[in-house]
């Protein structure tokens, strides 16, 4: 128990594995109200395995030509775009952001925090972000 609290405080971690692109992934968790804290929908989630790697996802709506400088900016920060499964608008273009990482309120809350700002910074959109797990 005493490494775990350590690393926390201290944020070295081992890095953290799953494949981003499993089949069984599955959501269980999102977050798409922009008032709801990230504490509350974790509180509610059902199937997540705290301290079990995950796959944190940003939804965000992006001017096409801002696309490639965001992801770049968030490639920083481990993120890589997701395929998409959503048509985008005429003016904005869907734009899931993920990385693999241990999910818990603070972190979750620091990155949704971050990702606004991103979007915003770029004339888009952060709209919501889900937590991905493999099911059981």
């Amino acid at each position: 128990m005493a490494p775990r609290i350590w690393r926390r405080l201290f944020g070295r971690t081992a890095p953290v594995r799953l494949d981003p692109d499993r089949a069984d992934l599955v959501v269980v968790a999102a977050g798409f109200e922009d008032a709801e804290s990230c504490s509350a929908v974790l509180d509610r989630a059902e199937g997540l395995i705290e301290d079990a790697p995950a796959v944190l996802r940003h939804h965000l709506r992006i001017p096409a030509a801002q696309v490639d400088r965001v992801c770049e900016i968030a490639a920083q920060d481990g993120y890589a775009p997701a395929p998409l499964t959503a048509a985008s608008s005429d003016e904005l273009q869907a734009l899931i952001l993920q990385r693999v990482q241990i999910v818990d309120a603070l972190h979750c809350a620091q990155e949704k925090s971050r990702m606004a700002g991103l979007a915003q910074r770029h004339d888009g959109f952060a709209d919501g972000w889900d937590v991905l797990q493999p099911g059981h």
